[in-house]
């Protein structure tokens, strides 16, 4: 399912709409380019937040539309925060790397980059990526068409396909404290989260 809102800074005046998407997709990405041609509307960025970021601040959804739309040369963004030393080695934990103007290189399930004794470097900036995509309305479109790609396969990572057939990726870094849903213990620990902040 797919939630498109406008006004998601005050939910409760949002305007709603629920898509309901095919269950044979494999990817977020290609579920969002299903439920943008069923809309009528056209519209020329669409914004992923994926149900297991459920804390994701409004300042981070406009974060990434405006990287996307300031680089001109990019067809999709994201974000990453810091990574905590202790997530190093869990793969549910996806690690990315930049280049110095901002622009993705790799993502990982795996800790990236990796040194010689093979242990997390508490000194390194280590980042986190989040689950949040947007996306140029005419590379959604192309995303589906594009077949399967070794790394993507790999690392059962969406992005890995985008960067392997040469797109660029404009990634921002945030402050935030990232409560990734992945397995059944983080789902208490969010309700508990959103419980102290007054959102259940």
């Amino acid at each position: 399912m797919v939630l498109a809102s406008s006004g998601y800074a005050h939910l409760s005046k949002a305007v709603l709409i629920l898509i309901a998407c095919s269950i044979y997709f494999i990817s977020g990405t290609e579920r969002c380019n299903e439920a943008l041609q069923k809309l009528e509307k056209k519209y020329d960025v669409v914004v992923n937040i994926q149900g297991d970021e459920p804390l994701i601040e409004p300042e981070i959804i406009d974060g990434v539309v405006k990287a996307l739309q300031g680089a001109p040369d990019a067809v999709f963004s994201t974000a990453v925060t810091s990574l905590k030393p202790e997530d190093g080695s869990d793969p549910n934990r996806v690690k990315c790397v930049v280049d110095n103007h901002g622009y993705a290189i790799y993502f990982s399930r795996g800790l990236i980059p990796y040194n010689k004794s093979g242990k997390v470097n508490s000194n390194f900036p280590y980042l986190l990526h989040l689950g949040i995509q947007s996306y140029d309305s005419k590379f959604l479109k192309i995303y589906p068409e594009l077949l399967p790609t070794p790394l993507q396969l790999e690392e059962d990572l969406e992005q890995l396909k985008v960067l392997e057939n040469g797109y660029k990726m404009k990634v921002i870094k945030v402050d935030h404290e990232a409560h990734g849903v992945d397995t059944p213990e983080d789902v208490e620990k969010i309700e508990s989260l959103m419980r102290e902040k007054n959102l259940v």
